[in-house]
Formats: structure tokens, C-alpha cells, sequence
């Protein structure tokens, strides 16, 4: 009957072996700060890690689970995702599914970029005309769905014309873009308080034109100064930070000026850019991924080859450019700009900083502890220290070494539980 009675117990109260102390124990820890650690045991009480020691000292009333010769480190947290767009025509996918049917497409790419070892991710706006991606975000902080963390922006504010509109259709059809399309400072301070509203975290701004989108030139800026500083001051109203897409040298230079917290892509940066970032303590997000991802698939939509061609062109200046950045010091965050490629491939936008100059330990870091600070949450994430989310990954062999094996994730751990364990 006593048997009896705990299973009934432990089947109402499904919290109840997650409550439980766990320790995880490996041959090595990455731990985001900088350091390895030598046969880890990583004590974690609920969500929270409570001690870095050894196996000596592992509390008796922890349960051990040992990943043998596995190398431990943080969640890795990805600073530009789009879970909402699909890898075919993002201008229009928004147009043939409703908000509705995005936010499930959205929740499946988010389990999946999880599974692969990104337990915390920033939107940088997305393609749905509603705010699909925060009503995933709420549902997961409720506990109705499993998923990373999730920040950011519900859409890109975009000028007419811009990167955010439909420049292809005739004037007479009038329909709605994914992005919200303003023109003057009094629009933005409007559509930013309108993002803040329905639960936007970060603003997104298309200061600059974009590679994937048709009837815009990414050399060129489409927001002034007056409508960039309009959404910075009016977000700061509010303690929102602001992401600015910026490829030109001039975008990015203005929306520096104007108090961004982050450049995404900065393609076309050049030295005066550079300069200007490490004054103002700006971080940047080259998003290589998004690069190399598309150079491997055939398509023939029209947006997809104008940004190829134009990545063919500048390639070479790009790498140059972000080579010389690592160099100056410029702060890098990391941020692959996944649009529904597989979750595994993000990754790979590690061995990019590799090949720009960071040692692999630099890469993690940039992808862990610089990540938290840049979402103003490195209390909570971003290392493997007591007080901290228990948000960790295992792979088999050594980062280190080979910075692939983190496109090869087999122990994701997040809010301490194991998401998936496949040693």
C-alpha cells in the first residue's frame, strides 16, 4: 500500500524527481569564463547550479549522472534567430500562413535549436505580421511547452522601401509586409512603443538595405539619424535595447552614434567604424552563417540570387574586414541569423570566428559569457557558476581542438533538466 501510494504521489507531482539534486560529472568543463576544469562534477539543486567540485565531494543526496570522457560547458546562446521564417522566400512566407500557423512553426525550430544546444536565444524580429514568437516565449516561461530562453524583437522596423517592405509588387496591391514599415521620427516612436506593448524585450531596426530581400541595396542607408535616435531614446524610456541591422560603413556609424547596443552583420564596416564601436563599447554580430548556409543551396528566387551575387562580390572584403576587427578589439557578440536551416548547423558560425583570428576558447566565450552580457543577463546565464541557471551542454570530444564538435551536441540540459541525453 505504501508503494502504492508514492507512485500515485510521484504521478500528480511530475515536479517532484526534478527537484532532486543532480550532479553531472565529466572529463573536462569549458565553464564560460575563460578556464577548463579537470574531471568536473557539476552539482545542480532544481534550476540552479549550486558547486563546481569534484567527485570527493559530491552530496550524498545527489543523484550521479557520469558522461565518462565528454567535455561539459554552458548553454550556448545564439543572438540572431528568426524561428518564424523558413529557408524558401522569407518576403512572402508571411502572406501564405497565418500568425497562428507561424507560431507553430516557430515553437518546432525553437525545440529543435535547443535539442542542439542553444538553451537561450534573442529573435531579431520575425516573419509574421503578429508577435507569434512572443506568445512562444510566454508559453514556454508558463511551462506549457519545453524551449530555450527567448528575447528580442517581434518584428524589423523598416523605411518604405526598405529591407522590412515588398519592393516586387505593383503599386495597386496593397499588402501587409512582415516588417512595419515607418517613415519619420514621430512613426517610430509610435511603432516602438507598439513593440514594447505586445512584449517586445529588444527593437530590431533595418537602419541599412538588406542581402535577402528583393528592390533594396544594402550599401545604402534607409533610416536618418533623427528617426535612429527617435527609437533609441524612445526605447531607453522604457530599459529596451536596440539592435540595428547596419551593412553600409555610414549605417553603422550613424546607429553607433545614436546609442545601439548591437550592430548585426556589418558587412561593409570599415576602420572609422571600428574605431567608433570600441569608443561607445558597441558590440558586433557578423552573422556568417547566414553566408555560408545559402552558398550551398541551388534556388532561383530572386531575392536568394541577388544575395548571392552580392556575397560572391564582397566576400573576400567582408572576412578581410572582420579580421581587422578582432584585431582593433571591436567587442563581438555571436549570432548566427538562423531562418529554419538545421538546428546543428548554427554551430558552425563558431569555426567562422576561428577563421577571422579568435582561439576556439575566445569563439565559446563570445557564444556563452559575452552573449549573457549582452543581454543584460549575466547573472543568470552564460557560465557554469553556483547562483546560475543550470543550463548546460555536453559533446564528446574537445571544443578546443575541434571547434566542429559543437554542431554535434549529445547532452543538453536546460533549467536542469536533461532535454536530451544521447551518450
Amino acid at each position: 500500500m505504501r508503494h502504492l501510494r508514492l507512485i500515485i504521489l510521484l504521478l500528480l507531482t511530475p515536479n517532484l524527481l526534478s527537484a532532486q539534486k543532480i550532479a553531472l560529472q565529466a572529463k573536462s568543463l569549458i565553464d564560460g569564463t575563460g578556464k577548463v576544469v579537470s574531471n568536473p562534477v557539476v552539482v545542480i539543486n532544481n534550476d540552479k547550479i549550486v558547486a563546481v567540485t569534484t567527485k570527493a565531494n559530491v552530496p550524498k543526496d545527489a543523484t550521479l549522472i557520469d558522461l565518462g570522457d565528454f567535455t561539459l560547458l554552458p548553454g550556448l546562446i545564439d543572438l540572431h534567430v528568426h524561428p518564424n521564417l523558413t529557408t524558401g522566400d522569407y518576403q512572402v512566407d508571411h502572406l501564405r500562413t497565418s500568425s497562428a500557423a507561424k507560431a507553430l512553426l516557430g515553437l518546432k525550430n525553437l525545440q529543435d535549436i535547443l535539442a542542439a544546444g542553444w538553451t537561450t536565444v534573442r529573435v531579431a524580429g520575425d516573419g509574421d505580421v503578429g508577435y507569434a514568437n512572443l506568445e512562444v516565449r510566454d508559453a514556454i516561461n508558463k511551462g506549457m511547452f519545453t524551449g530555450p530562453r527567448i528575447y528580442g524583437a517581434g518584428h524589423y522596423l523598416s523605411a518604405t522601401g526598405g529591407g522590412g517592405d515588398i519592393n516586387f509588387l505593383s503599386y495597386e496591391q496593397k499588402v501587409i509586409a512582415d516588417g512595419l514599415v515607418i517613415d519619420g521620427p514621430e512613426e517610430m516612436r509610435k511603432a516602438v512603443r507598439t513593440e514594447i506593448k505586445y512584449g517586445s524585450d529588444w527593437v530590431k531596426l533595418l537602419v541599412t538595405g538588406a542581402f535577402m530581400s528583393a528592390g533594396d541595396n544594402p550599401n545604402n542607408v534607409h533610416f536618418s539619424a533623427e528617426e535612429v535616435k527617435a527609437a533609441v531614446d524612445e526605447a531607453s524610456r522604457r530599459d529596451v535595447p536596440v539592435m540595428a541591422h547596419a551593412h553600409a560603413a555610414e549605417g553603422i556609424k550613424l546607429a553607433v552614434k545614436a546609442g545601439v547596443r548591437t550592430i548585426e552583420h556589418g558587412s561593409f564596416i570599415d576602420e572609422e567604424a571600428m574605431d567608433l564601436m570600441i569608443q561607445k563599447g558597441t558590440w558586433l554580430i557578423p552573422t556568417f552563417c547566414v553566408h555560408t548556409y545559402f552558398e550551398k543551396q541551388p534556388s532561383v528566387d530572386p531575392a536568394l540570387q541577388k544575395s548571392l551575387e552580392i556575397g560572391r562580390k564582397t566576400k573576400e572584403s567582408m572576412y578581410t574586414n572582420m579580421r581587422l576587427a578582432v584585431k582593433k578589439g571591436v567587442k563581438f557578440g555571436l549570432g548566427s541569423d538562423n531562418v529554419g536551416w538545421p538546428a546543428s548547423y548554427s554551430a558552425s558560425e563558431l569555426a567562422e570566428y576561428v577563421s577571422i583570428g579568435m582561439t576556439p576558447m575566445q569563439a565559446i566565450v563570445c557564444a556563452t559569457k559575452t552573449n549573457a552580457e549582452i543581454l543584460r543577463k549575466e547573472t543568470e546565464i552564460g557560465t557554469v557558476e553556483p547562483g546560475k541557471f543550470a543550463d548546460l551542454i555536453a559533446v564528446k570530444g574537445d571544443p578546443l581542438k575541434d571547434i566542429s564538435e559543437l554542431q554535434r551536441v549529445k547532452f543538453v540540459m536546460a533549467n536542469g533538466k536533461i532535454i536530451k541525453n544521447e551518450r
